[in-house]
């Protein structure tokens, strides 16, 4: 396991315009366990706790109760914080908060520079990062000149670089357009599938969802769905009462059968609706 969190418990105080001064619990004795090599999605409506639940991974937050071990690596444990970091890279939801030089090059030669790797490395690391998420022609340029996809490339090779075995992204995708979106989620499962590299992707679009190995649902800071992206989207009133979509093969499938149209409501994607209805009699 890369992760093992057991009744991680996260609370913090708000205070209202009125005054009144109250703890919310935004993980509520959460408990998962991630597979190294896993592409995990995480599902959740806003505040549901799913954002919270992913800054924990690389330290940004600290529990305030249960435990999280992350790469072997006790999180309660304030010295090793930079060592997980190096293993577990988190990309964000807008990229112009994790670029900070004005060439490409540079911005990706930056997170192995302040590890100490030697010069000669660094320059292979981002050759080679630049490469896997297909913008080694870009490297020369600004990245004010690039799209908001590319730019998201740009921050998820400088993760890259510094060769982590764990990436997180937290609502990485939410600010871009589709082509964007089609962009990073290529890059993502090229990641997983060709290098092994751990994916946790936080996100509400159900057509990214679809692509993983399994799903977490997460509300009101405890996992109430757990399994197969099919097993999961079965529950689609489940879903929808948590203010939640399911892919929209699923919903087809789902009210089809409410009409009387039997068919298999574990489908996710259009070839597998037209392959049950083509076997109806």
């Amino acid at each position: 396991m890369i992760i093992t969190a057991k009744n991680l418990v996260y609370e913090y105080i708000n205070e209202e315009e009125s005054g009144i001064i109250d703890k919310v619990r935004a993980l509520d004795e959460f408990s998962i366990e991630v597979n190294e090599g896993e592409f995990l999605i995480v599902l959740g409506h806003n505040g549901s706790g799913k954002s919270t639940f992913a800054k924990h991974l690389n330290g940004i937050l600290r529990a305030t109760d249960g435990t999280l071990f992350v790469d072997g690596f006790d999180m309660k444990d304030e010295d090793i914080i930079w060592q997980v970091r190096s293993n577990v890279g988190m990309v964000f939801q807008n990229p112009d908060n994790q670029i900070v030089a004005t060439i490409v090059e540079e911005d990706v030669a930056f997170g192995p520079e302040n590890l100490g790797i030697p010069s000669q490395e660094i320059r292979e690391r981002v050759n080679n990062a630049l490469k896997l998420v297909e913008m080694e022609d870009y490297k020369r340029h600004s990245p004010n000149q690039l799209s908001g996809g590319q730019k998201q490339r740009i921050a998820i090779a400088g993760i890259i670089a510094m060769q982590p075995k764990c990436i997180v992204f937290d609502e990485s995708t939410a600010m871009l357009d589709p082509m964007g979106r089609r962009q990073v989620m290529h890059t993502m499962n090229k990641l997983n599938k060709e290098h092994g590299i751990t994916i946790i992707h936080i996100t509400h679009h159900m057509e990214e969802a679809i692509m993983a190995d399994r799903i977490v649902v997460i509300e009101q800071g405890k996992m109430i769905l757990e399994g197969s992206p099919k097993n999961v989207f079965k529950n689609v009133e489940q879903l929808k009462n948590i203010g939640l979509d399911v892919p929209d093969a699923t919903y087809l499938a789902y009210l089809l059968n409410k009409e009387g149209i039997k068919i298999n409501t574990g489908v996710i994607n259009t070839e597998e609706v037209i392959k049950e209805l083509c076997q109806l009699k």
